[in-house]
């Protein structure tokens, strides 16, 4: 526990690149942070932290302590679940890092349905691209991913992949609404914004666009897909997202219709943890929820057009 005491005062310190700040933050002098550090290194041997004329950042040594440090914590969470379990009752945390097409309706309904039978497990979900979700599953940062056409799968395990067909998003009186497939050419001929360039979905786009007639020519651009969903509404413009994120019932003013697959193919939502972890109990039994409740969408995605 003392040690794991010390990778707080560390990773603050590395996340802050200044011990001042980092004091701040924990609201402690930067002298006592300062005596914990140096203290902490005489003990280990070596030096952790490079210090720079404006602040600090970890060496290698300190690199390797902080991974060695990240393995500890999810070790012991994982214990701590396990004997939450013996008595019957579970506990734990679960974090999720997740693409912006899962916050609005599928991740709020999984989690509350997890709680209503584990009231004791807390979450934290933080909205991530592709590349970072990555790198917070190699952090610890992170227990699960949930994201659309991750980049590297260097360190992702996956554990559910489900393609999504790209599908727009317009209002009901928009030209396109009276075709149940679209041609993403005749998408492109009408008003149209666009996920910025770090999204999985402007990926796709990218590269269809770049083999077909029409060139991308977006009247905006953002990294928030509410934005864009809304947006549609007043321009009567045409917005592009996976079936997963969206949602139009018989009384809403918009409609989603998917882009056919001679056009742009499928891309994969994949659910994913750090390649070799052993999760946490919650963790992992959240996990394998999730990978039940992303089944039907597989047969919701069969190939059009």
């Amino acid at each position: 526990m003392k040690h794991l005491q010390t990778f707080h005062y560390v990773e603050g310190v590395a996340r802050a690149g200044s011990i001042r700040k980092a004091a701040d933050d924990m609201n402690i002098t930067a002298s006592a942070l300062n005596r914990r550090i140096q203290r902490f290194e005489e003990e280990f041997g070596y030096e952790i932290f490079e210090r720079l004329p404006r602040g600090v950042r970890l060496n290698p040594a300190g690199e390797l302590l902080m991974q060695h440090f990240r393995v500890q914590a999810s070790d012991l969470r994982r214990v701590q679940g396990q004997v939450a379990d013996l008595s019957g009752e579970r506990r734990g945390h679960v974090s999720v890092a997740c693409s912006q097409a899962l916050i609005p309706y599928f991740l709020p309904a999984q989690i509350a349905a997890y709680r209503q039978n584990h009231p004791g497990v807390s979450f934290s979900v933080r909205v991530r691209d592709r590349e970072a979700a990555e790198r917070e599953l190699a952090e610890f940062s992170s227990d699960l991913a949930l994201v659309f056409e991750p980049v590297h799968l260097v360190d992702f395990e996956v554990l559910m992949a489900v393609p999504q067909i790209i599908n727009i998003l317009i209002r009901r009186d928009h030209p396109l609404a009276a075709k149940p497939v679209v041609r993403l050419r005749d998408c492109l001929d009408h008003p149209h914004v666009l996920p910025t360039s770090q999204y999985g979905v402007r990926a796709l786009l990218d590269t269809a666009a770049a083999l077909g007639s029409r060139p991308l020519n977006p009247i905006a651009e953002s990294d928030s897909f509410e934005f864009m969903r809304h947006y549609v509404r007043h321009e009567n413009a045409v917005a592009f997202q996976i079936p997963i994120g969206l949602h139009c019932g018989p009384d809403s003013d918009c409609v989603m219709r998917p882009i056919s697959t001679r056009d742009m193919p499928p891309g994969n939502l994949l659910l994913g943890q750090m390649r070799g972890r052993t999760l946490p109990v919650a963790s992992a039994r959240f996990a394998q929820g999730l990978a039940q409740a992303m089944e039907p969408f597989r047969e919701a995605n069969s190939p059009g057009g």
